[in-house]
């Protein structure tokens, strides 16, 4: 698995600011990001794959912030098990 920083994310998704991603964020049709340093994030690289075909596939938004959900909660458990 890879992290990705957000010009790679931006790149995969078809976006052209930071703000577009945030705005996701905030809206929960995008991941939070994952702590790589003390001033830097990232994100799975499955998790924006994932929502990248949600997308593609013509989900809704309602779809997609469930796959949002679960791409969270799946990180949560992956980290109990270490």
């Amino acid at each position: 698995m890879a992290i990705w920083r957000i010009e790679t994310c931006k790149a995969e998704a078809g976006y052209r600011s930071n703000a577009s991603i945030y705005n996701l964020i905030r809206e929960g049709l995008w991941t939070k990001p994952v702590p790589i340093g003390q001033r830097s994030v990232g994100w799975p690289d499955a998790e924006v794959r994932a929502i990248c075909a949600a997308r593609i596939a013509g989900q809704a938004e309602d779809q997609i912030r469930e796959l949002v959900s679960r791409l969270q909660a799946k990180r949560i458990e992956a980290l109990v098990e270490v």
